[in-house]
């Protein structure tokens, strides 16, 4: 596994990160709660109703997190590489349950439980949906950074 530089991680990062939220995208669009995440993000930064969020601020906060993401799981592969000393396959993929880990628990304990206007029916699927969004998210960024490190 090619060790990347802090410059190197730090333009990786991003572009991971796009990569990954624009194949997310395509899964979210075809599940019932899938675009509802980053509503309730915005809903929650603006505290409205998510279905009243801004559509604007959802499509921002989720591209943007989306490159944030990717700069975190640059930086969770680089030290998840120094600290097992393993090969790429397993760098990768270690850092990758710890990613998918994170973007789940974040979303289900941060801004899901602020957001407004949602029933209770609502939230397991939305929990759901974004599981699987974010399942879809790291198997895409994973790919990437295996691919730009050298498997």
């Amino acid at each position: 596994m090619t060790t990347l530089s802090l410059l190197a991680g730090l333009a990786l990062g991003p572009v991971v990160g796009l990569v990954a939220t624009l194949a997310m995208d395509v899964v979210m669009a075809r599940l019932p709660e899938g675009t509802t995440a980053p509503k309730v993000a915005a809903g929650v930064l603006t505290e409205t109703p998510v279905d009243d969020a801004p559509e604007r601020l959802a499509t921002w906060v989720h591209y943007v997190a989306g490159g944030g993401s990717g700069l975190l799981f640059v930086g969770l592969v680089a030290a998840t590489g120094r600290v097992l000393g393993a090969g790429t396959a397993v760098t990768v993929a270690v850092a990758g349950v710890a990613l998918f880990a994170l973007m789940v628990g974040f979303f289900a304990l941060v801004p899901l439980p602020r957001a407004s206007g949602l029933p209770r029916q609502r939230l397991g699927p939305i929990r759901r949906d974004w599981a699987a969004s974010a399942a879809a998210y790291v198997v895409v960024a994973a790919v990437v950074v295996a691919v730009a490190t050298g498997i």
